[in-house]
């Protein structure tokens, strides 16, 4: 169990909705999260229980970094007609409206990503269905400091 987490308030913003399936425009309607799961759990991660979405937290005025992530993997071919990409997951803890909710920081690193990248205060949080969430609520995150590094631009 992690004692000392990183505690960051960040605010819920919303993404490209391409994850979920909810853009209008999508080459995925129903969402590359649904598409990517079955990969993952093959590759030893079961995200099947979480919302097939992500949660998008800006936490600005800091960014972050992670740097050894629980879990990697390189070259997942979930889509036929793109390349591969290579995700990583930290562990991450949801706190909203006083519940307390399990969740992975969901990143597909941009060097592999062919489109709709999030800016470096942006975490993508895959996590269950929140209760009265909306954009523009304020969520608190712990986070893994042997996983993650969140600073701010002048370090």
């Amino acid at each position: 169990m992690i004692k000392d987490w990183i505690t960051v308030i960040g605010i819920i913003t919303k993404g490209h909705q391409v994850a979920s399936g909810m853009a209008k425009d999508s080459p995925y309607p129903q969402g590359t999260i649904e598409m990517q799961t079955p990969f993952f759990k093959k590759l030893g991660l079961d995200i099947s229980l979480f919302f097939p979405g992500t949660l998008n937290i800006n936490i600005r005025p800091y960014k972050f970094k992670l740097y050894n992530p629980q879990y990697t993997f390189k070259t997942v071919q979930w889509n036929p007609h793109s390349p591969a990409e290579t995700f990583s997951f930290s562990y991450c803890q949801i706190l909203y409206r006083n519940l307390e909710y399990t969740g992975f920081i969901y990143y597909p690193h941009p060097e592999t990503k062919p489109a709709h990248f999030q800016d470096d205060s942006t975490l993508e949080i895959l996590t269950q269905s929140l209760n009265g969430v909306d954009y523009g609520h304020s969520i608190k995150l712990n986070l893994n400091p042997a996983e993650i590094d969140i600073f701010s631009d002048g370090r």
